[in-house]
């Protein structure tokens, strides 16, 4: 009896330990855009990564605009995001258009919006503007109830122009501010995403993106202050991040 006893026992700590791995893995794949924005992705491989977002519980899954409708659909139920890039990945589109697109991706279905700012206005000067353009996509997003991202693309940008940016994003209040989009000749950095969080202050999130290939960087980014991150290579970070709690490691 002790000895059936005994095995009971362990059995239910086991269960018990398995359930907080998965519960860690579902926090941690709540925190990940699961990302597709490459020019030749095939809508076969698009709806592929939409099957990856549901098996994984990916927060999001992130697209170009002209793809919402069709996975607008095929996530339908299962709790994961639509999220649509807009202006991506350049920026250099008049505002009016921008909003066109925004309102459009949104009427079709996305959840979530990630614009490029306009970097010839910024890198030109001409803050108002690029206030103007976070103002008003803000706005459009939450008057539908969706969440808006603002993608900085840091590498292009001095350490002032991003302190600047940021502030100007603590009185708008988009949703998140986000480092890059991954197109550029760099990515996420800890010291960037630390300056945004700290200027942006505690009701704008960071998303990092660009460069995130590994469980070791997006804790490095975390640990900085982003709390959404931006990768295609979410499915090696959650076998990383099984590995290391299965180990007695912590995320």
């Amino acid at each position: 009896m002790k000895a059936d006893r005994t095995k009971i026992e362990k059995k239910a700590r086991n269960r018990k330990m398995e359930e907080k791995l998965e519960a860690q893995l579902r926090e941690l794949a709540g925190m990940i855009d699961h990302t597709i924005l490459k020019p030749n992705a095939t809508k076969q491989k698009v709806l592929e990564v939409c099957q990856e977002c549901r098996d994984y519980h990916f927060k999001m899954i992130a697209i170009n605009s002209c793809q919402v409708t069709l996975c607008h659909h095929a996530l339908k139920g299962s709790g994961v995001h639509v999220g649509a890039a807009i202006s991506f990945p350049l920026g250099q589109t008049e505002l009016n258009i921008k909003l066109l697109e925004t309102e459009h991706a949104i009427r079709q279905g996305a959840d979530e919006i990630d614009y490029v700012v306009n970097l010839t206005e910024l890198k030109s000067g001409n803050w108002d503007l690029v206030r103007k353009e976070m103002d008003r996509i803000t706005r459009l997003c939450h008057q539908y109830g969706k969440i808006c991202k603002v993608i900085f693309e840091t590498c292009y940008l001095s350490e002032e122009e991003i302190i600047r940016l940021a502030q100007i994003a603590r009185e708008v209040k988009p949703d998140f501010i986000k480092t890059s989009t991954g197109f550029g000749p760099a990515g996420a950095t800890a010291k960037d995403v630390f300056i945004m969080k700290h200027e942006a202050g505690e009701d704008v999130q960071v998303k990092a993106a660009g460069g995130i290939r590994s469980l070791a960087t997006l804790l490095e980014m975390k640990k900085a202050g982003a709390t959404r991150f931006g990768t295609s290579s979410s499915i090696k970070i959650m076998e990383e991040a099984r590995k290391l709690l299965e180990e007695g490691g912590t995320l």
